[in-house]
């Protein structure tokens, strides 16, 4: 298993992974900074945590996975 084979750009898998690490902070941010009820923080912490695992998930397949060949 080689981290090198995380980053495949023509590989949409890696874009979608690097949507959703984005969408993480975002919510983390979200979470950190902003006040929210208890409905709130629930909604968005569960959402958050099934983003990460999600993006986690993907990471996972992507090093997994042989590179896909050029065509």
């Amino acid at each position: 298993m080689k981290l090198s084979r995380l980053f495949q750009p023509r590989n949409p898998l890696f874009w979608l992974m690097l949507a959703l690490n984005a969408l993480s902070m975002a919510l983390g941010w979200l979470v950190q900074n902003k006040p929210l009820n208890t409905l709130g923080l629930l909604v968005v912490g569960v959402f958050g945590l099934a983003n990460a695992v999600l993006g986690m998930w993907l990471a996972w397949q992507l090093v997994r996975d042989p590179p896909a060949s050029p065509e």
